[in-house]
């Protein structure tokens, strides 16, 4: 029973706890039971509270559920380890933390909460950001379709969960692919929202655009479930509002074909794996049976990447600016250095990347007006050694920076607009590789429905590999 129920997609899940076929607890206790047997070989929750959650079990009141159509029914989540759960220590991966408990849950997982979600465990993170889950406290997380190489980051830990089947959603969050890159890297889906469409805490910039909390998931119908769960106007974050869509999951059977869509394999501007471009290119007989036409002409990213350099460093300097002048020692030393870029950018940098940042929006609503979508691979890469800390060169060609080796997400971060990574294959080692999609902005319905049709076309295997 329990390998069963921890193979169904969450949204089956959650019709067998509204229709009473099964209980809270028992999703609770098939989530543990999964947990014992395989987290001991990936090491993707390394904090669970499964006893805790059992409690609240207790309390859930289905038929009042029932009322809520956004209700997850007391469905069990995993939390990423950057996202506070009230009572659960949030350690951002930092020895600094590690005693850190906070009092309540923030505003990404108490709105989860409200509509039904139980809290079962912490997802492991890099310390503080990046593409590699490791860190001081927990240690590292594996990618479970070879152990030895990386699960990417920085929701490496709910990614894996997944992929192994411990839990059927798990939050996430992206500032320059951290949902994207791991949901590749393990054969899931993650979904960057536009930003304010699902709230932040109050540890982030309240007005920055950069960073968005979104779902991360087996399928595209769970990333929709979730994403109806999750989205709203919260009043402590002044970029949330009310999404038009009523309902992403009740939407998505609603796209109209045929689309135009654009497809690069590397934004013209990021060097990319020759195993990856070929196992990209998979993804055009698909666009072809679907009816859509496929286009080459995309804006030009030229910029991006320093762009993304100096507002990245401008965000975790204020964010974590104060703690480095007193824990300076005890911070993993490339976060150091991304902090000190933001405190020795020049004002010329600042103005030149914000004037990049508005000109790429503007592009972009040039290019809305002939494509409905955008379509390249999510990672120039494919999982590399677990030892390795990060990428130093591509086909060929040097990285500049530790975090160079994913600029082909962040390069879209700077566009505003919702992207989701979506499986499209593997490589010859049996390593997964994704696709990302990126629609209009505010227009999560419409991606979401596109990338279904997509995903039922490619039909990949999504049994875990462990």
């Amino acid at each position: 029973m329990t390998e069963e129920l921890t193979e169904k997609f969450a949204y089956e899940l959650v019709e067998l706890l509204k229709t009473g076929e099964i209980s809270v607890k028992e999703a609770i206790d098939a989530s543990r039971k999964r947990h014992e047997d395989v987290d001991s070989n990936v090491n993707a929750l390394p904090m669970t509270f499964y006893d805790e959650a059992i409690q609240k079990a207790d309390k859930i009141d289905i038929k009042k559920e029932k009322e809520n159509k956004k209700s997850l029914m007391g469905l069990p989540i995993a939390v990423k380890d950057y996202n506070d759960v009230g009572g659960i220590p949030t350690t951002y991966g930092s020895k600094i933390f590690a005693n850190n408990i906070p009092t309540k849950s923030d505003a990404t997982v108490q709105r989860l909460v409200n509509n039904g979600a139980i809290p079962i465990a912490k997802s492991n993170v890099p310390e503080w950001a990046g593409g590699h889950t490791f860190n001081p406290v927990y240690g590292i997380t594996r990618n479970p379709y070879n152990l030895e190489k990386i699960a990417g980051g920085s929701s490496g830990g709910s990614s894996v969960a997944l992929a192994t089947n411990q839990v059927w959603l798990a939050t996430g969050n992206d500032l320059g692919g951290s949902l994207r890159t791991p949901a590749s890297f393990n054969n899931v889906v993650g979904l960057r929202p536009s930003v304010g469409v699902v709230p932040r805490g109050l540890r982030y910039h309240s007005f920055d655009p950069l960073w968005v909390e979104g779902p991360l998931a087996k399928c595209v119908k769970d990333i929709a479930l979730m994403l109806d769960a999750g989205t709203g106007l919260c009043e402590t974050d002044p970029l949330s509002f009310d999404h038009s869509c009523q309902s992403f999951f009740d939407s998505l059977d609603n796209f109209q074909l045929p689309a135009r869509v654009a497809f690069t394999e590397d934004l013209g501007i990021v060097p990319v794996e020759q195993e990856v471009r070929s196992t990209v290119r998979n993804i055009l007989p698909h666009l072809k049976t679907l009816g859509a036409e496929v286009g080459s002409d995309i804006p030009d990213f030229s910029g991006a990447i320093d762009s993304f350099h100096t507002l990245r460093g401008l965000l975790l300097a204020y964010m974590m600016g104060d703690l480095l002048k007193t824990r300076r020692d005890d911070i993993l030393i490339d976060i150091v250095k991304n902090i000190e870029v933001g405190y020795e950018v020049k004002n010329e940098q600042i103005i030149s990347a914000e004037k990049f940042r508005q000109d790429l929006y503007r592009k972009m609503v040039n290019f809305f007006e002939d494509y409905d979508f955008l379509i390249c691979p999510t990672c120039s890469v494919l999982p590399f050694d677990i030892k390795t800390p990060f990428v130093t060169e591509i086909d060929g060609i040097p990285c500049k920076t530790y975090i160079d080796w994913f600029a082909i997400t962040f390069a879209l971060t700077l566009t505003s607009c919702p992207i989701i990574s979506l499986p499209i294959g593997f490589s010859s080692d049996g390593l997964p590789v994704g696709i990302q999609i990126l629609g209009k902005p505010r227009q999560e319905d419409r991606l979401l429905a596109f990338a279904k049709l997509i995903e039922e076309k490619v039909g990949l295997h999504r049994n875990s590999p462990i």
